[in-house]
């Protein structure tokens, strides 16, 4: 029997909070995540809360075992007690997959801020834009730059994923992170990586100082008690035990299946025209004096084009196009477009991540910059009429390859991938990524006209192509009145796209601006039409479907040039070295964790193609980068890292155990409390299905909660998505406990 009495415990017990030891502390974000529970993950966002008094935590375990679900705990128990002064801090290309994730896993709200938001929000008078009622979502290096206004907020906890960015940050000249000690000095913390010790034990230290400062008192003493020969590491594990959690794959299979990778190599060779093209336009971009990119950002922008080149004819073409535009209204004494970058990343849809080394570049190369204005204001006619007559004869030739090699390969890499997972009983589903959105709408044309005609859908960082907004209007109707329209047309577009090749599409062709933040478990091929260079995008491109709740091993396809004597060396580097195609789990936390940038080491790459003319000289110049990769992994502290971060406790998988135990109990039981109270409270508004825990809501008592069915968070089935799923954190459930 239910009373008033009744109800009223319930709601009270809903709502207490618990000692941080127990399950019980994460009751209420346990029942709210739309998420499979996984033991080590309750398990670190247990030790998260463990120590009330301690300034934050590490959360360090190994690549794919769900650190931003951990956070999403953390974050969304503070939610739940009201404490929502909360920001986010992670790479940039990481911000829109943080927001996904907090929305369709947590139901929380959030705000990705940067630049241009945070100058709207001044403009329209407010104060701080950093004051705002969801979670918010900034860059690393949009933190550090906004540290000022950062550190006026009184956060409630700092979440910042990939920490191992900031392992220098007790270095003085390390400008992020001081910035970033800065800006949330005596807020609560929460780091996350997967590789916090690649060289040094400084490097722990270094991320210490983000958390506090004096955890382990000034580097002087850190170097006399560990870091000389006769340090005491037992005595440094101690330590960093209170602080520092790390979980292993190999402690966690008997409750997460990993399937595998299984590379396929597509070769071909370009025809003797393609070939030729690409060899004038190479020579083109190897001219220091040209007219055609500006100085000031001479690096990224030829960089850009490196990589279209490789991409499609009508990816170059249109570049080039674009180029010569500018050469013409210079020629014209026009304004010359102010940031030809810029135009580049918007027109081909490139990651917008270029555009942050676009303005580091820009900012360090001052001088370069002197001599670029001189160079447009100092012009010489001639040689610019001859320039862009060079680009006009270059740009009919590239058109006038209307169909390329590559392009024709790709069909037979489709059908023997399709062969494959056929073989495996996997769905008829392939992702096709290209650096390009004008290869993305050659390919499509051409795979149309080659059997694959309305079986293609296209996903890049705008979607307003027709075919997309039939799509969308599409869902639209389909989902009139479920709740799962969010009101956000971006978001809800995505959505929509991602489900039609979920149910009626074979193959998605998407650019790497749409990379972040897609989850597609459903999908067991990932063709790499263009291959990147930098090896931690290439992850995160295959991390989009070889990832947890993935069902059949991941066919992993990739082109090979034959006549590209470094296009053949950087494929062979990123294969044996990185190993990105192979095996259970991909490239290597500690492979990755080689790379301090991934521009970095896309810039080591391009200037082998700037500046090596021979096949001698690109072999010599892949070995000496080679050594110095082997070196470096070779270098790392393995066994040090292993012996102070790996827990190899026998216990592990009986407390693990017990851990998933406890909490399906709790979740159960908070179920069961949530169940009765709404049933009492809503008993004048809605009819109750006890069978099927649901409910059709008749009469709203609020606003923002239209009438229709509503089903309870469930960890057993399916849940719905959107406004009808009723959990603790939708407002007519906190209506219910209120």
């Amino acid at each position: 029997m239910n009373t008033p009495y009744h109800a009223k415990y319930h709601a009270c017990e809903l709502l207490r909070r618990s000692a941080s030891n127990s399950t019980d502390k994460l009751s209420m974000s346990l029942f709210d995540a739309s998420v499979d529970l996984n033991p080590h993950q309750i398990e670190a966002a247990l030790f998260a809360f463990r120590s009330p008094l301690s300034k934050g935590v590490l959360l360090a375990d190994e690549v794919g075992m769900g650190k931003t679900i951990e956070a999403g705990l953390v974050l969304c128990q503070y939610w739940a007690e009201r404490k929502r002064r909360l920001i986010v801090v992670c790479p940039a290309s990481l911000r829109k997959q943080w927001s996904l994730e907090l929305e369709e896993k947590f139901n929380l709200p959030s705000i990705i801020m940067e630049a241009k938001s945070f100058r709207e929000a001044i403009k329209a008078g407010k104060e701080n834009p950093f004051q705002h009622d969801g979670i918010v979502i900034v860059s690393l290096n949009f933190a550090t730059g906004k540290k000022d206004s950062a550190r006026l907020i009184p956060w409630d906890l700092v979440v910042i994923d990939e920490a191992h960015k900031l392992r220098n940050a007790y270095r003085p000249s390390n400008k992020m992170g001081q910035g970033l000690k800065a800006a949330f000095e005596g807020r609560k913390k929460l780091l996350l990586t997967a590789t916090p010790l690649q060289n040094s034990l400084l490097e722990l230290y270094g991320l210490s100082t983000i958390i506090d400062e004096f955890i382990f008192g000034d580097l002087a003493s850190f170097r006399d008690q560990y870091v000389n020969s006769d340090g005491d590491l037992e005595m440094l594990k101690r330590r960093l035990a209170g602080f520092c959690k790390r979980t292993l794959r190999s402690q966690v299979l008997e409750y997460i299946r990993y399937t595998e990778r299984r590379p396929i190599t597509r070769p071909f060779r370009p025809s003797d025209r393609e070939q030729e093209l690409y060899e004038a336009v190479s020579a083109f971009l190897q001219r220091s004096d040209s007219f055609a990119i500006p100085a000031s950002q001479r690096t990224l922008t030829t960089l850009i084009i490196r990589k279209l080149l490789a991409s499609s004819t009508q990816a170059v073409a249109g570049t080039l196009e674009t180029i010569k535009s500018r050469l013409e209204a210079i020629r014209a004494g026009l304004p010359a477009p102010e940031n030809l970058l810029e135009e580049l990343v918007a027109e081909d849809d490139l990651a917008d991540d270029v555009l942050d080394e676009g303005d580091e570049e820009q900012d360090t190369s001052s001088a370069d910059a002197e001599t670029a204005t001189t160079d447009e204001t100092a012009v010489d006619r001639l040689k610019l009429d001859a320039e862009i007559a060079e680009l006009e004869r270059t740009i009919q030739w590239a058109r006038s390859i209307t169909v390329d090699t590559k392009s024709r390969t790709l069909c037979t890499a489709l059908e023997i991938g399709f062969t494959e997972m056929e073989k495996m009983g996997a769905g008829r589903k392939s992702l096709i990524f290209t650096e390009s959105r004008r290869t993305q709408d050659y390919l499509k044309g051409f795979l149309e006209a080659n059997g694959y005609a309305g079986r293609i859908v296209i996903f890049n960082g705008t979607n307003s192509d027709p075919e997309s907004n039939r799509i969308f209007q599409l869902w639209l109707a389909d989902n009139a009145g479920t709740g799962r329209i969010s009101g956000s047309r971006t978001a809800d577009k995505r959505i929509a796209l991602l489900e039609y090749f979920r149910d009626n599409a074979d193959i998605m062709i998407a650019t790497e601006a749409a990379a972040e933040g897609v989850n597609l478990q459903f999908c067991s091929m990932v063709i790499n039409y263009d291959l990147p260079w930098n090896p931690q995008r290439i992850e995160q491109r295959i991390g989009r479907c070889h990832r947890y709740g993935q069902k059949h091993d991941v066919v992993v396809i990739n082109f090979l040039n034959e006549r590209n004597d470094a296009d053949r060396r950087v494929y062979q580097l990123l294969t044996e070295k990185f190993n990105l195609f192979n095996g259970v789990f991909g490239a290597s936390d500690e492979v990755l964790g080689t790379i301090e940038s991934g521009f970095d080491f896309e810039r080591r790459i391009l200037k082998i193609y700037q500046s090596c003319r021979s096949s001698e000289e690109i072999e010599a110049a892949f070995k000496t980068l080679q050594e110095e990769m082997e070196q470096s992994i070779a270098g790392r502290m393995l066994e040090t890292r292993r012996s102070l971060l790996d827990n190899f406790d026998e216990d592990v998988h009986s407390r693990l155990k017990v851990q998933l135990d406890r909490t399906q109990h709790q979740i159960d039981r908070f179920s069961k409390l949530f169940w009765s109270v709404t049933r009492f409270m809503l008993a004048d508004s809605a009819a109750f299905d006890d069978e099927e825990l649901s409910f059709e809501l008749q009469k709203s008592p609020v606003a923002v909660s239209p009438p229709g069915r509503y089903h309870l968070i469930s960890k057993t089935r399916e849940n719905v998505e959107g406004t009808f799923l009723y959990r603790l954190s939708h407002p007519l459930g906190e209506y219910v406990l209120r």
